[in-house]
């Protein structure tokens, strides 16, 4: 997850800084947020900090106890299917406007993406995999063109980011998740809408069925 994602014009980097750490796991579940340690690392005021908090709040990444400050807040497993099913309908339909607006150059870059997770779940590279995964996904919801929709998907994978760390731990994940996303990547680069969305909602059917058979064991995030 250390790719830096694309921040959209206009957003508070603040904001973004400390939404790209708990996303990246940098700051845990239930873990507490210190305004004058977050202050410190992001050189930020403490009223900047206060407010991108509030803000984290809304998003559901943060929430606030009384007279405790602010935590990272812990998402159930429940809660995070529910997630993966609103991501589902939402990715599906942006992957059919990728498929009607990519680029040649960006279908390049998709087929070298393509050699490069093959080639990363053959050496089993799983880090190297999981970043190529979490790229994917970024850049399919940028090609889309939907940036309503772009910005809605990144706060729910920020949500639910901690359960997906579990999928790596099921055996075989990988090969599993990889002849998915191959096939949304065939689907965009033959310019194919129908198929991208059966594809995106595809892979994300099976992303909830290992969620529920998820254990408490920490992993690397792979979706």
């Amino acid at each position: 997850m250390s790719a830096v994602r694309r921040v959209p014009s206009g957003s508070d980097p603040v904001v973004e800084a400390i939404r790209r750490a708990i996303v990246s796991g940098d700051y845990v579940p239930d873990q507490r947020l210190v305004e004058a340690d977050l202050s410190e690392r992001f050189a930020a005021s403490r009223a900047a900090v206060r407010s991108a908090l509030i803000q984290l709040g809304n998003e559901g990444l943060v929430e606030r106890i009384p007279n405790r400050g602010a935590r990272v807040r812990a998402v159930s497993l429940a809660e995070a299917i529910e997630i993966t099913e609103v991501r589902m309908v939402i990715e599906g339909f942006c992957a059919a406007k990728a498929a009607q607006r990519v680029t040649e150059a960006e279908i390049a870059e998709l087929r070298e993406m393509r050699e490069r997770m093959a080639a990363a779940v053959d050496a089993g590279a799983l880090v190297t995999y999981s970043e190529l995964n979490n790229r994917l996904h970024r850049r399919m919801l940028e090609m889309s063109g939907q940036c309503t929709a772009e910005g809605v998907i990144e706060r729910l994978r920020g949500q639910s980011v901690r359960h997906q760390f579990r999928l790596a731990m099921q055996p075989g994940r990988p090969s599993v998740s990889l002849p998915e996303h191959l096939a949304i990547i065939d689907a965009i680069c033959s310019r194919d809408p129908d198929a991208a969305e059966r594809a995106a909602r595809r892979h994300l059917g099976s992303v909830i069925r290992a969620l529920r058979g998820t254990n408490n064991s920490p992993s690397v995030p792979v979706s």
